[in-house]
């Protein structure tokens, strides 16, 4: 991964965590980069993969990642509701999309005593972020 998008993934966590702290919100998730690929035949795109645990309790600030996102469930169960969508709940082996317009207003650890693991694919311009607060 380059430098840039590095910086920026960082970024977007450390200010979550600093949210986080300051306001005493629960837990946050833990994001480790997999897998990145320029995808040469969709000019300026690139493939992240990003492996997310939630701890028990978790949950995310509200966010887009203007990109296509894929996520699959590996274990426990996670809450998940893009705006104007319906709250859902996915167990392992469950799957989810996100499209680049969507805003992400739910996503959590739908246990408060177990930890979720789940891995998200995305297809998103080269160099951008992977998170972007929004509200």
């Amino acid at each position: 991964m380059g430098f840039r998008k590095l910086f920026l993934v960082l970024a977007c966590l450390v200010s979550a965590t600093v949210v986080a702290q300051e306001s005493k919100l629960k837990p946050q998730a833990k994001v480790t980069e997999l897998f990145s690929k320029d995808l040469t035949n969709l000019a300026g795109k690139e493939g992240l993969m990003l492996a997310v645990e939630y701890p028990p309790g978790s949950s995310d600030p509200i966010h887009r990642h203007n990109a296509n996102a894929f996520v699959y469930v590996l274990e426990g169960s996670i809450v998940m509701q893009v705006r104007g969508g319906k709250e859902t709940i996915l167990t392992a082996g469950q799957t989810f999309y996100e499209g680049p317009d969507d805003v992400h207003i739910v996503g959590r650890n739908a246990s408060e005593t177990k930890p979720a693991k789940f891995v998200v694919f995305l297809v998103k311009d080269k160099g951008a972020p992977a998170v972007v607060p929004s509200n």
